[in-house]
């Protein structure tokens, strides 16, 4: 890792690197992992962390378009009930996010194939409820290209397991820009039974993609009940960031229609015709013993450009172990 103090792009290449690299928490990484419950304090601390793992590797074993990102969230508030703060504000959440798109084939991709592009955000958001309405708004800014570092990280990755397919394809990447994005969703969770719980939600965003989205997501189990989870950007799944230590099992059923008006990363000055109506089909499975935990989900997101030849399934995964 030392040659990341000494080579171009050094700051976010790293940061990719810690953030993305190791799936499971070993019993050093559990240090400052918060109690599910927390008492009133005088000062903000940091109540809660979680991340997810994108891969089309893990879902339809390709690696194309949406080919890989990762989602890390970090939460500080005054305390935690099992319950939202009633004001915005109280709860602070920093989130990181990264992602490669890419064409289907890397190193001869298609003219009409997607343009590779290279996102890295940083954003913080807030989360309340009011009147039963579960609140979430935020700002991110999105760095886009070469600049972030993540197509060398790509590149350096696949040369490490001498491949050399990449070169092509990031020459001709989504080239440097920097879009602010405001983010904002709302949901209302609706008790079905003891065990079975129906959340519609309606999320809206502006900046690198402007979009509105609706949808929903189910679950059967007791798993993020008074727990706090946040959605990912590319799948739509929602990974903990506060936990409820009970172990058990839960299955995730959801999925939302969006009507997308304007991508950076689909440009019309290249010839890309975007489709506007998209949508996503995910389940998944929590599971949460004694110590450690396991999140495995599978999405299926359509096609997003005129020419691109079918959807694909995308695989996510969230390791927390406890030795």
């Amino acid at each position: 890792m030392l040659h990341c103090l000494f080579r171009p792009f050094a700051v976010a290449r790293c940061l990719v690197f810690i953030l993305a690299l190791p799936l499971a928490d070993g019993a050093a990484a559990q240090v400052s992992t918060p109690e599910p419950a927390l008492t009133d304090t005088m000062h903000r601390t940091r109540i809660g962390y979680g991340r997810l793992l994108n891969n089309d590797l893990w879902g339809d074993t390709q690696d194309r378009w949406h080919t890989g990102s990762f989602s890390s969230s970090r939460v500080w508030g005054y305390s935690w009930q099992g319950q939202l703060p009633s004001q915005l504000g109280e709860l602070l959440e920093l989130r990181l996010h990264g992602e490669i798109m890419a064409p289907a084939n890397l190193e001869h991709p298609k003219a009409n194939d997607r343009p590779y592009a290279a996102a890295l955000s940083v954003g913080l958001h807030s989360h309340a409820e009011f009147a039963g309405i579960e609140t979430a708004v935020g700002a991110d800014l999105v760095v886009i290209g070469p600049q972030n570092g993540l197509s060398h990280f790509h590149e350096d990755l696949h040369s490490t397991i001498g491949s050399h397919d990449t070169d092509t394809a990031s020459s001709t990447q989504i080239g440097n820009t920097i879009r602010p994005t405001l983010v904002a969703e709302f949901g209302h969770t609706f008790e079905l039974s003891d065990k079975v719980f129906l959340r519609p939600f309606l999320e809206a965003r502006a900046g690198d993609e402007t979009l509105v989205r609706v949808g929903a997501d189910m679950s059967i189990g007791r798993i993020g009940q008074g727990e706090l989870l946040v959605r990912d950007k590319v799948t739509g799944q929602r990974y903990r960031t506060i936990y409820n230590a009970d172990p058990g099992l839960t299955f995730i059923l959801g999925g939302d229609i969006g009507y997308v008006s304007e991508s950076v990363y689909l440009p019309e000055d290249r010839g890309y015709e975007m489709l506007h109506d998209r949508h996503r089909i995910r389940a998944g499975l929590h599971w949460q013993g004694d110590a450690s935990s396991v999140f495995y989900g599978v999405t299926y997101m359509s096609e997003e450009f005129s020419t691109q030849s079918e959807g694909q399934v995308v695989g996510s995964l969230r390791l927390k172990l406890r030795f």
